[in-house]
């Protein structure tokens, strides 16, 4: 029995041993053949389960590459978003300018009279020049008159003084007659009229200079230049924008107070124009300014409502003292459509002044005859180009002299 047994033993023993040869040797056939020694390494993903004992692989060597071959990344480019630059250089004040002096200014300019010298002076001295003076040649010299908006009756009244100053003469040499005509014109545009800016109040507070006129009169441009008169002339000067309706107005007004050097006192825009030139006073007051120059608004001189509010501001204004001088702003190209204008104004606040813009654009050198009959008041001011010191005082002498010429 034992024997039985042992011999069982044996079999299954033998039977185990013959399996697993079987076995191992069908699993060396399924593994991949290995890659020739020429071929690239490559790299293949580990298998599912090591393999041990009969089945290990022989290990290879795989290249490595040294710390030397391995490269380092590049460093990022950073930029600095717009926000965190760092900012400009804020933009320097503008330079304050020397503006030319206004004494003789109009001398230096008479050569921009020369159209109203075609047709007033000039056209004058060659009709009274011809050999005979009759009545057609009387009424040319009536219509050159005429044309250049002297006005009838001042054009009647030198007209009857010519001719009789003529009669009396005689014999007409080229001399003699200019002489004749500068005289007669002297005596129409005025010599004895006071021209001089009151810029000296008689209180201890600055003097107050009203600039009114029509919308597109060069009003904001004459009060600009007309700072830089007062400046010329040793006087400090604070600008009140007291023009709210139009919304360039007061940064125009302030930029011709900053060549100079002239501070500019200003409101929101559609506020109240009183309220402005009101503030501008007082500041003038606490600088202790020599001139405080009030730019109104531009009104049309058909607006009732408006019109009304001018006089307001000048009534505000007077809470701190008198109003020196009311300057109204003339467009000399309008002609004896200014005269209209010229005559409401006048009705709203008292008019002391003119500034003639313009005179330089136009034959119509007579409106300065002609505005002054109407209102009574002197033209003070011309205004004769675009430069900033193109407006000049106005002389009597230097003006008929540009316009008859040498």
């Amino acid at each position: 029995m034992e024997t039985v047994i042992l011999a069982v033993v044996i079999a299954l023993v033998a039977v185990g041993a013959l399996s697993g040869l079987v076995i191992g040797s069908r699993r060396k056939k399924q593994l991949p053949p290995a890659p020739p020694p020429s071929a690239e390494p490559r790299i293949t993903a580990p298998p599912a389960e090591p393999h041990v004992g009969e089945d290990a692989e022989t290990p290879r060597d795989e290249p490595r590459r040294t710390i030397e071959e391995v490269g380092l990344p590049e460093a990022p480019v950073v930029t600095l978003p717009p926000e965190a630059e760092e900012p400009e250089a804020a933009a320097a004040p503008p330079a304050v300018e020397v503006p030319e002096p206004a004494a003789g200014r109009l001398v230096r300019l008479r050569s921009r009279l020369s159209r109203s010298q075609n047709t007033l002076g000039k056209g004058l001295l060659a009709l009274l020049s011809r050999e005979h003076l009759d009545e057609d040649t009387w009424e040319e010299i009536e219509d050159t008159l005429l044309t250049a908006d002297v006005g009838v009756a001042p054009t009647q009244e030198l007209v009857e003084r010519l001719r009789t100053r003529v009669r009396v003469l005689g014999t007409r040499t080229p001399a003699e007659l200019r002489t004749l005509l500068r005289e007669e014109l002297l005596t129409l545009v005025g010599t004895d009229l006071d021209r001089v800016l009151h810029t000296e109040s008689v209180t201890d507070n600055p003097a107050v200079l009203m600039v009114v006129g029509v919308n597109g009169t060069g009003k904001t441009t004459t009060t600009g230049k007309l700072a830089r008169v007062l400046v010329a002339d040793g006087r400090s000067v604070v600008l009140g924008a007291a023009d709210t309706f139009r919304a360039a107005a007061a940064d125009q007004l302030q930029t011709w107070g900053e060549r100079v050097g002239a501070r500019t006192v200003r409101g929101p825009e559609a506020g109240d124009p009183a309220s402005v030139a009101f503030d501008a006073v007082k500041e003038g007051i606490a600088e202790g300014a020599d001139v405080v120059l009030i730019d109104t608004a531009g009104r049309l001189h058909t607006k009732t409502g408006l019109m009304d509010e001018l006089g307001k501001v000048k009534r505000v204004v007077e809470k701190h003292g008198p109003v020196d001088e009311v300057i109204l702003v003339l467009d000399a190209t309008t002609g004896q459509n200014g005269l209209v204008q010229a005559r409401v104004f006048a009705e709203v606040v008292d008019i002391t002044g003119i500034a003639l813009t313009k005179l330089d654009g136009t034959a119509k050198g007579g409106i300065v005859v002609a505005v002054q009959r109407e209102l009574g008041v002197p033209v003070k001011l011309v205004g004769l180009g675009e430069g900033p010191d193109d407006l000049a005082p106005f002389e009597p002498e230097a003006f008929v002299d540009a316009l008859i010429g040498d």
